[in-house]
């Protein structure tokens, strides 16, 4: 899937992008508080997190790829979507958590819209039933970015996760999927 003006064709992601997803994903574990994880990872230690993530089946990892590099040896990822399981228990197989990470430089270019367009149309024929998504406060453009693509809001962790000598607040989100 690709859209004009983004620059951008849209696809599964495979072992070749490890590296480049460790290191849109290290950003954010650096940069921001818009994940919880303090840590940084390697790519040996992302490694099972990419291959829980198949070309088929509910839980997706798509990769957002710069189209001037479509066939180069280090494709330049522009971001990654996924959609994962949600809890780890049966009852909760028909719902999973979406999020969506642009790669420094690439947000407010609809990277965000062209992944999660992408990822739901995938997700349309599975047997699956809502959606979540936790997003962090304050991140007005996500809540936009999940609003327009009709999820609603649920209710917030208030001071649920401590990062940078600070609290923050997690708003969570919901999208009906299927019957």
């Amino acid at each position: 899937m690709t859209q004009p003006g983004t620059e951008a064709q849209v696809r599964p992601g495979i072992e070749r992008d490890l590296e480049a997803l460790t290191d849109i994903y290290n950003h954010y574990v650096r940069e921001t508080a818009l994940t919880f994880d303090t840590a940084p990872f390697t790519p040996e230690q992302r490694l099972p997190w990419l291959r829980s993530h198949p070309v088929d089946g509910p839980h997706r990892l798509l990769v957002a790829q710069d189209v001037r590099n479509v066939d180069g040896p280090a494709p330049r990822l522009l971001g990654y979507a996924t959609s994962s399981a949600f809890r780890p228990k049966a009852a909760y197989s028909t719902s999973v958590e979406v999020s969506v990470y642009c790669a420094p430089g690439a947000a407010g270019r609809g990277i965000g819209t062209l992944l999660y367009a992408a990822l739901f149309e995938a997700l349309a024929d599975e047997d699956l039933h809502r959606a979540y998504a936790g997003i962090a406060q304050p991140n007005e453009a996500s809540v936009r970015l999940h609003e327009r693509f009709g999820f609603r809001h649920l209710g917030t962790y208030a001071e649920v996760g401590r990062k940078f000598g600070r609290y923050w607040d997690v708003a969570w989100y919901e999208k009906h999927l299927g019957p």
